[in-house]
């Protein structure tokens, strides 16, 4: 089975876009990350519950996943 993630408890996720790229405040770590829009949509996506069962089983989405956490951005749950 899928790692399932979840936002980082006190993440907001404010941020600013423009011409595909975001800058994203980390609220828990004090950090701005240069993001493509892309990771945000998927990191809004978390945040919003629309991410589907089959989603999870995606390696390449793990990987995502797996690098956010990095940022302490999202933690498995």
């Amino acid at each position: 089975m899928a790692l399932q993630w979840r936002i980082v408890p006190g993440q907001s996720l404010r941020s600013r876009s423009w011409q595909g790229q975001s800058v994203l405040y980390n609220e828990v770590s004090g950090a701005t990350h240069l993001l493509d829009d892309a990771t945000l949509e998927l990191l809004h996506g978390l945040r919003d519950g629309t991410l589907m069962t089959d989603d999870w089983a995606d390696p390449a989405l793990q990987r995502v996943f797996a690098e956010l956490a990095e940022l302490y951005l999202v933690e498995p749950c």
